[in-house]
């Protein structure tokens, strides 16, 4: 009796293993500042940390803006700044959805920084 009861204790404790692993199967939880429409690329340099060029770019790697942004210290680390990108982003795309021409300094980001 006591083998039975233990092979039993196995086989529903091995049927609860099963089922806990098919239950973590959840999408992966995005970060907010990240756009469905594109991407964005800042360029920087060590030796002048005020200056950035900062790209965006749809989902088919298509250049839609460029813009140098001179004297303001960009941390992409900060929530904050990549939130005020994505809105630049998402902003450039319909813009360039509209015209099909890649815009270049405008001053959005700059605009958006202050």
């Amino acid at each position: 009796m006591k083998q039975y009861f233990k092979t039993m204790m196995a086989v529903v404790v091995l049927a609860f293993i099963s089922f806990s692993a098919f239950a973590q199967d959840e999408q992966p939880v995005i970060p907010k500042w990240v756009s469905d429409k594109g991407y964005w690329v800042i360029e920087s340099n060590i030796k002048e940390p005020l200056n950035h060029v900062i790209r965006f770019y749809n989902n088919d790697n298509v250049l839609l803006y460029k813009e140098a942004v001179n004297g303001v210290k960009l941390n992409p680390e900060k929530r904050a700044i990549r939130m005020k990108l994505k809105k630049v982003l998402e902003a450039s795309v319909v813009a360039w959805e509209q015209k099909k021409v890649t815009e270049e300094n405008k001053n959005y980001v700059a605009a958006i920084l202050k």
